[in-house]
């Protein structure tokens, strides 16, 4: 489908105008304390792994596929360099690196949503993947590997999940070996006007509603979403808290506007 263009039409300029009126309480969104406690994290994502792939391609138009693609590029991961993915969901993002690598490298998924482990052994096991990819069950603010292991530790869209965000920061910071990459890809809140106001409103009012319907969890886990997005930090703010567990030369990338953003630190 061509793009539409919104630029030749005063309507659509107007269309704009409502849009970011509308997205005015999205964009001050409550930023109340939100339970993540592991038991609420652990229980919400255990009823929704059945449908938590479709939803998340659904929901983002498979954009997401593009921005773990993007991330394991950017990344530049050499065959044959341990890998850990943590609050790994169903494995997207170590598959991702599994194929990159060729098989040739060790790639632990680690999550502690049992659930959601089990739909990723299922992927391995239809992609006759071998031992060379694990899937481990493991809370990302307690790892059970020793320091400096791997060469990348990963998290895709699970950091802010973690009740205590430093503390799962310094956790992937000390598994990593110096030298080697730590990477945040989070969902982060767009700067431009219009799209910030579009995608505020699309977030709040459209998203929880369609993800609901379909994986009809009682944990409320769409409305969840936009609510831990809003208050987690992102941009400069999050890049802070990386260089506080010490990690360097970090740096960022929005992706789709400022949808979601890349963070990379070296240890």
């Amino acid at each position: 489908m061509p793009p539409v263009d919104f630029t030749s039409s005063r309507q659509a300029a107007a269309f704009f105008r409502i849009i970011a009126r509308l997205a005015y309480e999205t964009t001050h969104m409550s930023t109340t304390t939100i339970d993540k406690s592991n038991e609420r994290v652990q229980r919400m994502f255990g009823e929704i792994a059945p449908n938590y792939d479709r939803m998340n391609h659904l929901l983002s138009m498979n954009v997401d596929r593009y921005w773990r693609s993007w991330t394991v590029r950017k990344l530049a991961p050499v065959p044959g360099e341990p890998i850990l993915d943590i609050c790994t969901g169903t494995g997207d993002l170590a598959l991702a690196f599994h194929r990159a690598t060729g098989g040739k490298s060790e790639i632990v998924a680690a999550d502690f949503c049992r659930e959601m482990l089990e739909i990723g052994c299922q992927k391995q096991e239809r992609a006759r993947i071998g031992r060379e990819l694990s899937f481990v069950e493991a809370d990302a603010q307690n790892l059970p590997f020793e320091d400096d292991r791997f060469a990348i530790v990963s998290v895709a869209f699970g950091l802010r999940n973690v009740a205590d965000t430093n503390r799962g920061l310094a956790e992937m910071a000390r598994v990593c070996r110096p030298g080697g990459q730590v990477a945040v890809l989070e969902f982060s809140t767009p700067r431009w006007q219009p799209f910030r106001g579009m995608y505020l409103w699309y977030f709040k009012n459209i998203l929880p509603r369609v993800g609901q319907w379909f994986a009809r969890n009682s944990s409320s886990a769409y409305e969840y979403l936009p609510a831990t997005v809003a208050a987690f930090p992102d941009g400069e703010a999050l890049a802070e808290r990386m260089r506080g567990v010490g990690l360097k030369n970090v740096k960022f990338w929005p992706l789709t506007g400022g949808i979601a953003t890349l963070y990379v630190g070296r240890k």
